[in-house]
């Protein structure tokens, strides 16, 4: 297991909607403590989706224990600063709730074919019924923009593996092996038929574009791109 601590990547401007960002997301798991109900009522439940739209962003804000938004702030907190920095902070927020969008459209995909796989019909053991919720698949949106933009910077990294310690691993290669165990679960899940409860579909769905944000829409002249600069 490896989780970032900080990235040696210092941004030029302060993080104002990444910071508002974590903020908000407290704040509600909060509430949710206080008020349970309101998962049902908000997170993005697949036979739902489309009757009631807000739910696309509704359940971006939703977490589901103490462990899933621990680790969410944690890595919106490492990777999210310098992706506002390169496209500003208004900018930076559409993008991100953009790829929330795709990460949980390309889930509900997955969860309709899942679903006439299994011919199931009616709430029960039905993945359409399922409630998605947590912000991850817009965080993945995050981390797939990192990857292109700065891939070589330093991601100092938390490493449990027999003994705990700490490492400073490139920015490609620990986004890139943390895509590539989402390929695999995801794939484990597609084929067994047997949802694990994690939308990895909707992380692998954010990751990419996120990249393809990235790719395509570069705000400076000068970026910190793969194996050279691009002026």
């Amino acid at each position: 297991m490896a989780l970032p601590i900080r990235d040696i990547n210092p941004p030029r401007t302060y993080p104002y909607v990444t910071k508002a960002l974590v903020f908000i997301n407290i704040a509600v798991f909060i509430y949710e403590l206080v008020k349970p109900e309101i998962i049902l009522q908000y997170s993005l439940i697949p036979a739902y989706a489309w009757d009631q739209p807000y739910r696309w962003v509704t359940h971006m804000f939703l977490h589901g224990g103490l462990l899933h938004i621990v680790g969410n702030m944690i890595y919106l907190w490492v990777f999210g600063d310098n992706v506002e920095d390169h496209y500003g902070h208004f900018r930076f927020l559409l993008l991100y709730l953009m790829w929330g969008f795709v990460a949980a459209l390309v889930q509900y995909q997955i969860t309709a074919w899942q679903t006439a796989a299994m011919a199931a019909a009616g709430p029960f053991n039905n993945p359409m019924y399922t409630p998605m919720l947590g912000a991850s698949g817009a965080i993945s949106g995050v981390l797939g923009a990192y990857m292109i933009l700065y891939p070589r910077a330093t991601i100092v990294t938390l490493v449990f593996f027999f003994v705990i310690t700490i490492v400073e691993i490139p920015a490609w290669v620990y986004i890139g092996f943390w895509f590539l165990y989402q390929l695999f679960y995801g794939a484990v899940d597609l084929f067994t038929l047997q949802p694990s409860g994690v939308a990895y579909f909707a992380h692998i769905g954010g990751f990419l574009a996120g990249v393809l944000t990235a790719m395509i829409y570069r705000r400076k002249q000068k970026i910190y791109y793969w194996y050279w600069y691009q002026i």
